[in-house]
């Protein structure tokens, strides 16, 4: 129970630190300002390397991971691009991050709960993907 209960959260967390690095990347391009930007830029590249330590530790396990739900994956895509073609605003950009992050930081705490049996390590990192998804909800309410 143990075992499979830390390779499923491990497999959510990567599903989105790897969501988080695509959303991040779908709105680089109408951001306008400097400090938002870089905002952004250490987000993602915080998830990045979330990622890349979520996939080492299912390689341990000869798992791998898991991939965002592709449905989930294109409706954000299309929402983004939907609002940005309309108003490609700092302030759209940081309605779209505080949406992402929002969901992300519900179906992470929910997983958490769900795999209570999964190992510290693989739960400290679930609570870490929620504080970066939390602390850049914090950095990007200037712009709404």
């Amino acid at each position: 129970m143990i075992e499979q209960d830390t390779i499923r959260l491990l497999r959510e967390c990567d599903s989105g630190a790897k969501m988080g690095v695509q959303s991040i990347d779908d709105v680089m391009d109408y951001v306008h300002d400097e400090r938002l930007r870089r905002s952004l830029d250490d987000c993602r590249r915080a998830h990045a390397a979330l990622g890349e330590e979520i996939r080492d530790r299912l390689d341990r396990f000869g798992d791998e991971g898991k991939d965002p739900n592709p449905i989930a994956k294109g409706m954000s895509w299309l929402k983004s691009k939907g609002m940005l073609a309309v108003n490609g605003s700092d302030s759209t950009v940081a309605d779209l991050m505080t949406d992402g992050c929002g969901m992300g930081v519900k179906s992470l705490s929910r997983y958490l709960n769900e795999y209570e049996a999964a190992e510290e390590y693989a739960k400290d990192i679930a609570k870490r993907l929620i504080r970066l998804e939390d602390a850049l909800m914090t950095d990007v309410r200037a712009y709404l």
